[in-house]
């Protein structure tokens, strides 16, 4: 085993150390967990036909029951079968589109840092265009023009999203960049390509692990306005759909709170364990955040 990978393992097992004597991020690592088992297991367990509606058994809007924990929603369909399905496709498009968020926010944000000169402000005046523009608006109109689907809406979400990311990790290349290693690697004829692979990106590293799980709570909740909104995929029920499909067919004035409230606090659930575990790692990673 080579010193790096000894190097690793240690850091990890530290890491997880603390972690672990952080109540609040073991709290939100745990409903996080509950929500990755059902996205996991709901293609497995709910059948395709359950979601069908021209297949749905149930009455129009039926209050919660045996048969129907959470109710039925306009079209007879059980609003559990519903909501644990939703559970993989926001997740999914979270996740995914956080990954876009991060590698634009972090390349961008290397390049930013290590360079100098018109390039370096080039990406700096992009980045603060990004910042300064609203981020419904932009999305809403980007969304609009691609059309609605998953695929689209995760690439909206990653593309409008990373300027956060670029301006952290920015910051702390610039940091790095006055260290004595990159120093002697610079003095030795090191290139550009390999002070940012070998010293500027390893250290930079768990700064973007912390704040891709705040990220995918911005995400989620970016999904689920777009999908409110009408922007998602109609034929892909997440979480926000389901919000849109329920004030849509008047579930309000109906009374049928079980159609409403029940996706509503799984975002809340979601995004709030995001959170906790992200701000956990952020204190972890920054000891000034500690106290």
């Amino acid at each position: 085993m080579s010193i790096a990978t000894q190097r690793r393992r240690i850091a990890l097992t530290r890491f997880w150390m603390s972690f672990r004597h952080d109540r609040t991020g073991m709290i939100g690592l745990g409903i996080l967990g509950a929500f990755i088992i059902v996205a996991v297991l709901a293609p497995i367990l709910i059948p395709a036909s359950a979601l069908d509606v021209t297949k749905a058994d149930g009455g129009r809007f039926q209050p919660p029951s045996l048969a129907y924990p959470l109710g039925t929603d306009d079209s007879g369909r059980s609003v559990l079968l519903l909501i644990a399905s939703g559970t993989r496709i926001s997740l999914t498009v979270g996740i995914a589109a956080t990954i876009i968020s991060m590698v634009i926010g972090t390349t961008v944000g290397i390049m930013a840092g290590h360079f100098r000169g018109p390039g370096s402000h080039a990406l700096v005046g992009v980045t603060d265009w990004f910042l300064v523009i609203p981020f419904l608006p932009l999305a809403i109109v980007l969304a609009t023009v691609l059309g609605p689907s998953l695929l689209n809406l995760i690439i909206v979400i990653g593309v409008t999203s990373w300027a956060g990311t670029a301006r952290l990790i920015r910051a702390q290349t610039l940091s790095i960049e006055g260290r004595p290693y990159l120093e002697r690697a610079k003095a030795l004829g090191a290139g550009n390509w390999f002070q940012m692979s070998r010293h500027v990106l390893p250290n930079v590293i768990p700064l973007v692990l912390a704040n891709t799980t705040l990220t995918v709570a911005i995400a989620i909740l970016s999904e689920t306005t777009l999908s409110f909104l009408g922007l998602g995929d109609p034929m892909a029920p997440s979480w926000g759909a389901i919000l849109d499909n329920a004030f849509s067919t008047g579930a309000v004035s109906r009374g049928a709170w079980w159609f409403v409230l029940p996706p509503g606090l799984c975002v809340i659930a979601v995004v709030l364990s995001f959170t906790l575990v992200g701000r956990a790692m952020e204190r972890i990673v920054d000891p000034r955040g500690r106290d």
